[in-house]
């Protein structure tokens, strides 16, 4: 039986691909959805372009974006029993998209699900090797993708036993999905429930995405970091990209990865430093890594 859905957006500045996602999802063979835009004080043409599908709008400033944060009131403010969750630079690429993302949950087979994401035509080949692994075609993800956001579903009894954490600002997809896999909800992932989504990230956005998501590692998984690991992922990333760049006979790309690669993995260690520092001390306050972020768009 089908259950009443929820679908919420988050936004900001979008103007260049909302309008793409927004037709993409009211073109969906399923109808029967409420839509939630929460819009983070979007400067460019963005809500102009929301004004033109029917919603209900949240806005926010920018300061007061913390993910988990948001996700948690958005859901209180829903009035679905499944959560659909999809980003305002998500492009639905079947009709069918949005049904099959659901359908394992209203069949009983699921808690949460979610979609195979196929990088966008300019993607770099970096991007797309890593795309690639991340969301393969068939079967199953990879054990450390436990749960995407981009697009993706939850039942609300699911988010109620785990809301998402608010201690670190970014990566609440990965900890809810973490912490559903270790007290036994279901995630699927539903490589036929297909989206486009993809960033070409410079190498000042790629340090702040990083970051973040080393400092929220160091919170979800309680490890610790080290210069001696990090050398050792450089390598074999490097490894990786100099081969997908070479099938590509992709010369550029293959001149940035090792600096790319450099960064990519340099952040992520600042970032969980930061987070294990944050936990020795028992600072709760997650502005530096939403500071990092903003700095750095």
């Amino acid at each position: 039986m089908n259950r009443k859905v929820t679908l919420i957006m988050r936004s900001k500045d979008s103007a260049w691909v909302i309008g793409q996602a927004l037709s993409g999802l009211f073109s969906q063979a399923r109808k029967d959805f409420e839509l939630l835009v929460v819009d983070s004080g979007s400067r460019d043409a963005t809500l102009d372009i929301v004004s033109r599908f029917p919603c209900r709008l949240i806005r926010i400033e920018a300061r007061a974006y913390f993910p988990g944060v948001v996700l948690n009131r958005a859901i209180r403010e829903a009035k679905g029993e499944v959560i659909v969750f999809q980003n305002s630079d998500v492009v639905p690429l079947t009709p069918e998209a949005l049904d099959r993302l659901l359908a394992p949950i209203e069949r009983g087979e699921a808690d949460a699900t979610f979609a195979r994401q196929l990088p966008r035509p300019e993607a770099h080949t970096w991007v797309r090797r890593d795309y690639e692994v991340s969301f393969p075609e068939r079967g199953e993800a990879p054990p450390w993708m436990t749960y995407s956001l981009p697009f993706a579903a939850m039942t609300r009894e699911a988010w109620l036993k785990h809301p998402f954490y608010e201690d670190a600002w970014g990566s609440e997809d990965t900890e809810w999905g973490h912490w559903a896999r270790n007290h036994g909800l279901r995630v699927r992932y539903v490589p036929g429930a297909l989206v486009m989504h993809s960033h070409n990230y410079t190498l000042k956005q790629l340090y702040g995405r990083r970051f973040i998501e080393g400092e929220a590692d160091a919170f979800i998984l309680r490890d610790r970091a080290s210069v001696m690991g990090l050398a050792r992922r450089v390598g074999a990333s490097w490894a990786r990209d100099a081969v997908a760049h070479l099938l590509a006979r992709d010369a550029a790309g293959l001149a940035l990865s090792v600096p790319r690669r450099f960064v990519y993995h340099w952040a992520y260690l600042k970032g969980h430093l930061w987070g294990e520092q944050r936990l020795r001390s028992g600072n709760a306050d997650p502005s530096t890594g939403q500071q990092v972020v903003l700095r750095r768009q």
